[in-house]
């Protein structure tokens, strides 16, 4: 047997009799003895109720998955300094037992630093108040605060180890520290960290990502470029088991952005076989099931001045936000199915060198393959245009035909052993491979109608029984059963003999493949069981399994031990023997009620300190909103003065005497131009937190405005006019011929003109009449940033050069103001003083109401004068207040709510106290989340819209999958 080393040479775990040992040897991790392939969900805690913990984690399982792997967000549990909370749905402890009551190892992964697309990269706010504090790297405020929030939660992991009969096999130190700093840099701040936690008892197997320490094993984080990767992780640790820490299964989505789709279900696959196929023993996929970034935990990430994560994070993974699967449930699920069953080569599989392969195949495929002892799985690309059938001869001359969708990548198994005395051969998809119900199983499938071909070698075959013609040759020289299996919609059951073994072909489409779902028996010893032809599959916490039928008259094959026996019947009978023939009319969602409003006065009282605008921070709010206010002079009305705002970070509403003038989206610094008034003027700004960059050098940014603010001033988009040795770009244009170019710009700053601020895309390298502008820490790749440039500016024209790196650039401005023009005396209002005071009903257009409804529409027109949302919102920031009943949800069916936005405009929702997110009506979210978890019998919905957008389409709904009933399986 290979050796396998424990994580740090020298240190042994001392374990109870009871516990298990993860070691590794440069193959695979060993568990007590035994090779495992890790297949790991990454799923977590803090994005959805406790009580939707089980059902996803049951998916997972149910997806064959072995291994969870969650964060743990800081945030979460010290929300406010010293103040920790690990209750209800915070209780991460609980997480991890309830991970090991479902048999489900556990990859722990505590930060402090976790990225994950979650506010702050899971830093609380206050964090950033800290003086002379520098985030993730070895400074001593930094880490003092790490060191308590590592008191707090490492216990927590550490009495969950495998070493004290936990599910905790593996824990990371920090998170993708490589994309920060290279190795060396690097190895200092992780080393500190890795040594945390040593010391404060973890004795499982560390892990890094993207970036490592010393004694630690390194995984790798990606969608595509497995090889790449692979031979990058092999080049820096050859004795360690090779993982992708995280596998992109999807993406995330930001406000007005496009929905994140691009990852297709065959593309999902195609990576899979490219993992496999490189020689990885395990895979986390991130999302398994992304969920819901509920009250103000959506973060913000690089790229542009304004990506800030939508309330869902649903991340087009395989388990939708509702805890639903999808068309990449069903990949993930296949393909995990196949892995289990072939592990034991996969395991211990080396690449198979080019000239060893001796494998024939005609142009338009190609083929590598991996190879334990004799037995190998051969990986066959397609590079043709369309779907055919082709042909591959192996190396003693036999020939299999394999059906291949363009770029998709089949395993062909080649003398695999699947007993004694048997061997399989087949270009298709394969699973099963285990005893269910006493015989050895395997699951063939291929698409709808097509055929495909199985070899068994065996010393002799008997077919016992068939429900589909069971066609095979026999090649008695080389002991040879080739069988020819068409693949239909209805399952097809063949039973041998083969040798001494009882071998079981259960023959199926793919779509059948699908809703096919192995149960594994309990800790009494039950026997495996595979329920085929369900839509979904529940475990309830009983142990009663539950299944859902969206087509009853689809077979259902129930094999292994179930109560009733194996058995095949149709879906209208199980129906029939169960709840759901006491199904009655389909769910229906509940109705919201007549909305009341609550118009919000915007009115500041608590006076900066600074006589300037102050952060979230610094005001001590964390997420919300903070109303900025102020009072200034005119001497002349003026209908296109700039606003000028040096520092804000998050989408702004602008009020200049009680009138919406602009929503600023583009910010960083931004210039808008507003209506003044002669003589006094009073300006608003209304910011929403819209989350803290989740990953980025510049981590801990204020929030809101901040800074100086001036009436007056000018701004230029000098994308255009750009000067090369060649000639004139614009850098609003591709120009991929450009990249070696260093090009300059000129712009005249007027007389008086003192202040100069630079935002958007632009290169490292910025040069200011001849001087180099400081950019510490920015990479290209972030493609957006504020500079200062007043310090390097003159009177009069001014040349402003960089290298040129990308194009097109969605901004690059150019902000000029005097100094002298800045305001001053600031006051502000946080969330709790726009909180509803008072409600009235709300009278919808062309509607009769009594007298009080009609001044509150004489008070709405009277505030909407001349603006130009007069007819479809009041024009300022409004409350409304809707009720609705629990919905009655019959027996048969398990329901999901959904509230459905329509007609809004920005703002926040919140339900039974509840917070469940920031709404924005530009997409790509249309409907948010309503975990039915959090229901009374009388609910109290409430949106706070920032326009005051009209209501009447604001309604509740079901998702699809609702309108199908479950029935009992036995």
């Amino acid at each position: 047997m290979a050796q396998h080393p424990t994580l740090l040479q020298g240190q042994q775990t001392e374990l109870n009799q009871h516990a298990l040992e993860l070691t590794y040897d440069r193959q695979s991790f060993w568990l007590n003895g035994e090779r495992i392939f890790l297949n790991s969900a990454t799923i977590h805690y803090f994005r959805m109720p406790k009580e939707e913990w089980r059902d996803v984690l049951l998916k997972a399982k149910l997806a064959g998955m072995n291994c969870i792997d969650t964060y743990f967000a800081w945030n979460v549990h010290e929300p406010e300094e010293g103040q920790w909370d690990f209750e209800g749905d915070r209780d991460c402890g609980a997480f991890l037992d309830l991970c090991a009551e479902l048999g489900m190892w556990v990859i722990a992964r505590p930060g402090p630093f976790i990225c994950a697309e979650w506010d702050f990269g899971g830093f609380p706010y206050w964090l950033g108040t800290k003086p002379d504090i520098a985030f993730r790297e070895n400074n001593d405020v930094y880490l003092h605060y790490v060191d308590a929030y590592f008191d707090r939660i490492i216990p927590i992991i550490r009495d969950r180890q495998l070493s004290a009969g936990g599910p905790v096999i593996l824990v990371q130190v920090e998170n993708e520290y490589g994309y920060l700093k290279g190795d060396d840099a690097a190895s200092a701040h992780m080393n500190r960290l890795r040594d945390a936690l040593l010391q404060r008892g973890i004795d499982v197997p560390l892990i890094t990502c993207v970036g490592g320490a010393e004694g630690t094993i390194e995984g790798a984080n990606f969608w595509s470029g497995a090889d790449g990767h692979y031979a990058k992780l092999r080049a820096k640790q050859p004795d360690t088991p090779k993982m992708v820490t995280e596998f992109w299964t999807g993406w995330f989505e930001h406000w007005g952005g496009a929905s994140a789709i691009q990852k297709t279900a065959p593309l999902l696959e195609k990576r899979i076989m490219e993992i496999l196929r490189a020689g990885y023993t395990g895979i986390s996929y991130y999302m398994f099931y992304g969920g819901t970034n509920f009250g103000g935990y959506g973060g913000r990430t690089v790229g542009s001045s304004d990506i800030f994560m939508i309330t869902s994070y649903d991340y087009d993974a395989p388990l939708n936000e509702y805890g639903r699967g999808t068309a990449k449930y069903d990949v993930t699920k296949r393909w995990s199915y196949f892995v289990n069953a072939f592990d034991s080569v996969l395991l211990q599989a080396e690449e198979i060198p080019e000239e060893q392969l001796q494998v024939r195949h005609g142009s338009g495929i190609s083929v590598r393959g991996r190879a334990a002892g004799d037995q190998r799985i051969l990986f066959v690309e397609s590079h043709k245009e369309e779907r055919e059938t082709v042909q591959v001869t192996l190396e003693d001359g036999r020939t299999l035909p394999m059906s291949l969708h363009p770029g998709q990548i089949m395993p062909l198994l080649d003398r695999v052993r699947i007993a004694n005395d048997v061997h399989l051969t087949g270009g298709t998809f394969i699973a099963g491979n285990e005893q269910v119900g006493g015989e050895l199983t395997l699951f063939i499938a291929a698409d709808t109608g097509q055929r495909s071909i199985v070899e068994l070698e065996a010393p002799s075959l008997r077919v016992l029984d068939s429900t589909m013609a069971a066609l095979y040759t026999h090649d008695a020289a080389k002991g040879a059963y080739r069988f020819d299996l068409a693949h239909f919609r209805e399952p097809g059951v063949i039973r041998l003999q083969c040798g001494n073994t009882c071998l079981r072909l259960i023959v199926l489409d793919m779509e059948t493949m699908n809703r096919t779902w192995r149960l594994e028996g309990e800790a009494s010893g039950d026997a495996v069981r595979y329920a085929i032809g369900f839509d979904d599959v529940r475990v309830l916490p009983s142990g009663q399994v539950q299944g859902m039928l969206a087509d009853a008259d689809r077979t259902i094959l129930l094999l292994g031990g179930w109560e009733n026996g194996e058995r095949s019947l149709n879906g209208h009978e199980l129906c029939n023997a169960s709840s759901a023939q006491r199904a009655g009319a389909l769910p229906v969602p509940p109705k919201l009620s007549a909305p009341e409003v609550s118009l919000v006065e915007l009115s500041a009282e608590y006076a900066s300190r600074t006589g300037q605008p102050e952060a979230f921070s610094d005001y001590g709010q964390d997420f919300g909103y903070l109303l900025y206010e102020c009072e200034f002079q005119r001497e002349t009305a003026d209908d296109a003065v700039h606003l000028i705002m040096t520092g804000v970070q998050d989408s702004a509403r602008i009020y200049v005497n009680g009138v919406e003038q602009a929503l600023v989206r583009q910010v960083g610094a931004a210039a808008v131009p507003i209506r003044t008034v002669s003589g006094h003027n009073k300006l608003q700004v209304l910011v929403q937190q819209m989350g803290r960059l989740n990953f980025s050098p510049y981590l801990g940014e204020s929030k809101g405005l901040f800074g100086p603010v001036a009436a007056g001033g000018a701004v230029q988009d000098i994308r255009r006019d750009w000067q090369t040795e060649q000639g004139t770009i614009h850098l609003d244009e591709v120009h991929p011929d450009a990249e070696s170019s260093v090009i300059r710009r000129c712009f005249v700053l007027e007389e008086g003109m003192d202040r100069a601020i630079l935002v958007g895309a632009v290169s490292k390298g910025i040069r200011m009449n001849g001087v180099e502008v400081p950019m510490d820490g920015y990479h290209d790749w972030f493609a957006f940033t504020t500079l200062d440039l007043s310090p390097y500016v003159k009177q009069g024209t001014n040349t402003l050069e960089m290298p040129y790196r990308a194009s097109p650039l969605a901004r690059l401005e150019l902000i000029l103001y005097r100094s002298t023009d800045e305001l001053s005396g600031w006051k502000m209002a946080g969330s709790d003083q726009l909180l509803p005071r008072s409600w009235q009903p709300y009278a919808a257009e062309g509607t009769s109401a009594d007298g009080r409804d009609r001044s509150m529409q004489k008070e709405r027109s009277s505030a909407l004068t001349g603006h130009p949302l007069a007819k479809a919102a009041y024009g300022r920031p409004v409350w409304y207040r809707f009720s609705f009943q629990k919905p009655d949800v019959p027996e048969p069916y398990h329901a999901n709510l959904i509230v459905r936005l329509t007609g809004m405009s920005k703002g926040t929702v919140v339900l039974n106290g509840h917070d469940l997110g920031r709404y924005w009506q530009i997409g790509p979210q249309e409907d948010y989340k309503i975990p039915m978890a959090w229901l009374k019998e009388e609910n109290e919905l409430l949106l706070f819209d920032e326009e005051g957008a009209l209501p009447e389409r604001v309604r509740l709904l079901y998702d699809a999958p609702s309108r199908y009933p479950w029935v009992q399986v036995e």
